[in-house]
């Protein structure tokens, strides 16, 4: 496989399925791939904080027989140099970049001038690696994606983004309920309308019309790193998009509650839903660990590829 930015890097929908069969394996046998990338490394260029991202990368690295390079952004030389110059040199010494970045312009820059592949770990438009674990959580939980139906409600951002390409992708019907002015973005629902998926997406402004029918109700943080500055704003728009127990009484059918990570306890979502029974977020956070050891070996070895 070649660099992944976006979901739509998949050019078929049955090889997204045979990565969730990979990630199940890889879960249920991991003592079967402990070597397997025995004499890689793999740099993390993370522009951005994290801890689920990180880890689950590092650690999977390290458990698949792998080395990992952390490279904080703040201290290497992005800064003095031109970023090409920079990442052609970084291609010569490892077998993947892995990057988590603000704008996701870097990424392409990225991918571009490297001559290894390049694997998105968060952008601004981005975040494949979280929906697709995302994806082998709900299909782990329900046995199956067929007839799921799943709502999102808050910030069209980039887990926004990625959800709906992959839900529409497996024709998994989503319902997308944000304020207007905070819509996912255009180019995902010009994709969405090109690729004629369109019967699997539907955009309300509404929270209730979109959790009424839906096995999954996800959400995330209504401030985006690197959104400080309108965070004032966003929370009072946002406010009537909180997922509580008043939302979810709205609910017809059993359901589970999504939240990738970290919560804002009490903005986007309340306590008494995060911490319910029907919550499993630490099972969606585990499950980071196993789709990406599936990916990292899916596009670097040959006898893994999908």
């Amino acid at each position: 496989m070649n660099s992944i930015l976006s979901i739509r890097d998949f050019d078929e929908k049955d090889k997204i399925i045979r990565l969730l069969n990979f990630a199940d394996d890889i879960k249920k046998n991991p003592e079967k791939y402990f070597k397997a990338l025995k004499n890689y490394t793999i740099i993390l260029i993370f522009e951005k904080t994290s801890t689920r991202t990180r880890i689950s990368f590092e650690s999977g690295i390290y458990q698949l027989g792998g080395n990992a390079i952390y490279l904080d952004w703040r201290t290497a030389n992005f800064h003095l140099g031109d970023l090409k110059d920079e990442i052609k040199c970084i291609s010569r010494y490892v077998n993947l970049i892995v990057a988590r970045v603000y704008k996701h312009q870097t990424l392409e820059i990225m991918k571009d001038v490297s001559n290894i592949p390049v694997i998105n770990a968060l952008s601004d438009k981005y975040h494949p690696c979280q929906i697709l674990s995302d994806l082998m959580t709900i299909r782990e939980h329900f046995r199956r994606l067929e007839g799921i139906k799943i709502a999102f409600i808050g910030d069209g951002n980039n887990v926004c983004n990625s959800l709906i390409i992959g839900c529409t992708f497996l024709n998994i019907p989503i319902t997308v309920a944000t304020p207007k002015k905070y819509r996912p973005l255009q180019e995902v629902l010009d994709w969405v309308k090109s690729q004629n998926l369109d019967e699997y997406l539907k955009l309300t402004e509404n929270p209730v019309d979109a959790v009424k029918d839906a096995d999954v109700i996800y959400t995330d943080t209504f401030v985006s790193m690197g959104q400080e500055a309108e965070a004032e704003e966003r929370l009072k728009i946002f406010k009537p998009y909180q997922v509580n127990s008043e939302l979810l009484s709205n609910c017809e059918k059993d359901y589970i509650i999504m939240h990738c990570l970290p919560a804002h306890r009490g903005v986007e979502i309340t306590d008494e839903v995060l911490d319910s029974k029907n919550s499993i977020i630490f099972d969606q956070a585990e499950n980071r660990l196993h789709l990406q050891k599936a990916l990292l070996l899916s596009v670097l070895k040959e006898n893994f590829q999908l």
